[in-house]
């Protein structure tokens, strides 16, 4: 039988598909970040009795050799996070390459995911963005990263701890502080919220730390707006004939915006 990566409520418990719970009913062994937070789902949805264990960031190693010789035996084995899919900043990718290792088959059960709901709930534009996960704690990586991504002309989304709300905003306000953010909260919940504003508005809407699960999502940064004159004229001359590499070599010439930037934000 293949592992079955299921994804979960990300909030609401009606929002689990029926695959997963039709993979739930069936499986022998349950993998789970949290028995207690599993079980209640469980239990939400009528599926009492299941054999759960526990499969977490501090066991990650043993429980892989535990359960690989039995999805080699057959068993029927379900991977389940807290919430949303394995394996997206969540235990789940290391047991998945070491079935594929094994030629155990794989399969993923998709359904919620907090990174796509906060990106179209932001209103930004949604046909390409980043992920970067949790973001960094350290004051000197978090400035490194806004400068990464200051002229990443996209949305970018990243996980956040509450707590830590109030000083990730002041820092990228003091990077960026017109940057476009959104800070989406307890999604699909009852008091689900999402405010959009600058990065400095947003620093002292949040001077205090905010309740429940929170994404956040950042629209284009700054290099990116100040580039766009350049992308507009790259784009005016690929309508007029040029060959868009060949446009992109000009306007980086006259511009010193790179030329590959230019290529790519024109494709």
């Amino acid at each position: 039988m293949p592992l079955a990566v299921c994804a979960t409520p990300i909030g609401n418990l009606d929002d689990v598909t029926l695959r997963v719970l039709e993979e739930l009913r069936a499986a022998d062994l349950i993998l789970c970040e949290d028995t207690r937070h599993t079980r209640v789902l469980l239990e939400r949805h009528g599926l009492t009795g299941k054999r759960l264990l526990s499969y977490h960031e501090h066991n990650e190693a043993k429980r892989g050799a535990e359960v690989l010789p039995r999805l080699e035996a057959g068993e029927r084995v379900a991977l389940v996070s807290d919430a949303g899919m394995p394996g997206i900043s969540d235990p789940g990718a290391r047991l998945v390459a070491g079935a594929l290792a094994r030629a155990v088959p794989v399969t993923v059960l998709p359904g919620p995911t907090a990174v796509e709901t906060a990106l179209v709930a932001s209103g930004f534009p949604a046909d390409r963005y980043q992920f970067v996960g949790f973001l960094p704690r350290a004051a000197g990586a978090l400035a490194s990263l806004w400068e990464e991504l200051e002229d990443w002309p996209y949305p970018v989304v990243a996980f956040e701890s509450p707590q830590r709300v109030p000083t990730t905003l002041r820092s990228l306000a003091e990077a960026d502080p017109d940057r476009r953010v959104a800070v989406c909260r307890e999604l699909t919940k009852r008091f689900e919220e999402v405010v959009v504003g600058t990065a400095s508005e947003l620093a002292a809407r949040f001077g205090q730390s905010p309740k429940g699960e929170i994404t956040l999502v950042l629209g284009p940064g700054r290099k990116a707006h100040e580039n766009e004159g350049a992308v507009e004229a790259v784009a005016e001359l690929v309508a007029a004939g040029l060959a868009r590499r060949r446009a992109a070599e000009v306007v980086s010439r006259l511009t010193g915006v790179p030329r590959n930037e230019l290529y790519r934000r024109t494709l």
